[in-house]
């Protein structure tokens, strides 16, 4: 990876979900705006604020998509990544292991 590049991998399909309260929603169900998961799979010299392994939350609407050896990533600007939610950040009192 690059300069800021952060590649990803989505944590779920973006296809049907459930509520819950266990009520399935089609995948063609409109929702307002919903940000996704995500798990770090590599990141470039210049990322400072994640690390891979690292869950980050993401705006799927701002996102590149790559194929590598038939696996399909994310490809995001570290400034595109809304919070962060890794082991590492969970030592301080008090905190919900998340920044933003």
């Amino acid at each position: 990876m690059l300069h800021d590049r952060v590649l990803v991998r989505a944590d779920g399909a973006e296809g049907e979900r459930r509520s819950s309260g266990g009520i399935l929603i089609p995948a063609t169900a409109q929702v307002s705006h919903r940000l996704a998961w995500a798990q770090v799979v590599a990141v470039g010299q210049n990322v400072r604020t994640v690390e891979a392994g690292d869950r980050v939350l993401y705006d799927p609407d701002e996102r590149a998509e790559v194929e590598v050896r038939g696996v399909e990533y994310v490809l995001l600007r570290e400034r595109d990544i809304h919070a962060v939610a890794a082991e590492r950040l969970g030592d301080t009192d008090g905190a919900t292991g998340l920044y933003l």
